[in-house]
């Protein structure tokens, strides 16, 4: 069964939407390990527009599980991560317009300064990982440049509208799982994944975790975090995939 990393970056959007102090994200990620969380994920966005230094700081010292630190490959804040040292870095693409992460970033297009980044991170001993679109391109790169694990974009399959639109999705996921996987490579998903969707790409063989975040917030607003985390936990067992 794929290890589950319970993204907390929506409460702080809710607390910042009010720019108060609460909801405060550090209490939800304690509350989601409670809940059986095997990881904490968080994004410090260059913009800071949900979680910011202060959370990130409380985090590293308060996580007992793995923490995963979402980031873009911007200088500053891969000298945060070097000093932070979270126990996984993972590099994602950033615009300041976007709602959310959307796409994978083009690891094959920005390789030199993401090359550099990586270089950085794992000197200081950080597990690095890219967020990248299921592309035999995007992921024989990552191999390449040193990552030692890729989180697949689950964002075409989430969003498909028909039958064989979520099937095309499923088999880019599998057969960019299968080619991470004997490159060595740890295989991640994430992106767009709920409790009514998880199931089949929770059924493909060779996902070590899956990093989900604002459907489990959402959820946790009406049976609250830990409740939230149990059930999707329920579900990955569910419908794990033997190896």
């Amino acid at each position: 069964m794929a290890l589950l990393g319970v993204n907390i970056d929506h409460v702080a959007t809710v607390r910042q939407a009010r720019r108060t102090d609460e909801p405060d994200p550090v209490w939800a990620a304690m509350e989601a390990e409670l809940g059986g969380a095997d990881g904490i994920t968080f994004h410090l966005r260059e913009d800071r527009r949900h979680i910011n230094d202060r959370d990130a700081r409380l985090l590293r010292e308060t996580v007992g599980v793995k923490l995963n630190m979402e980031m873009a490959i911007a200088d500053e804040v891969v000298a945060i991560a070097v000093e932070l040292k979270p126990d996984q870095s993972t590099l994602v693409p950033e615009r300041r317009e976007e709602l959310t992460t959307e796409g994978g970033l083009d690891v094959v297009r920005h390789r030199a300064r993401v090359a550099a980044a990586v270089g950085r991170l794992r000197e200081a001993g950080i597990i690095v990982s890219a967020f990248i679109e299921p592309v035999a391109d995007q992921v024989q790169a990552s191999a390449d440049i040193g990552f030692q694990a890729v989180e697949l974009w689950t964002g075409a399959y989430a969003h498909a509208k028909t039958t064989p639109q979520r099937d095309a999705a499923l088999k880019a996921l599998k057969d960019a799982i299968a080619l991470g996987r004997r490159l060595g490579l740890e295989v991640h998903g994430g992106h767009g994944l709920t409790y009514r969707n998880v199931g089949p790409v929770a059924s493909l063989p060779g996902f070590g975790e899956f990093n989900i975040g604002h459907s489990i917030v959402s959820r946790a607003l009406f049976v609250g975090m830990r409740k939230a985390v149990r059930e999707m936990k329920g579900l990955l067992t569910r419908f794990a995939s033997p190896e």
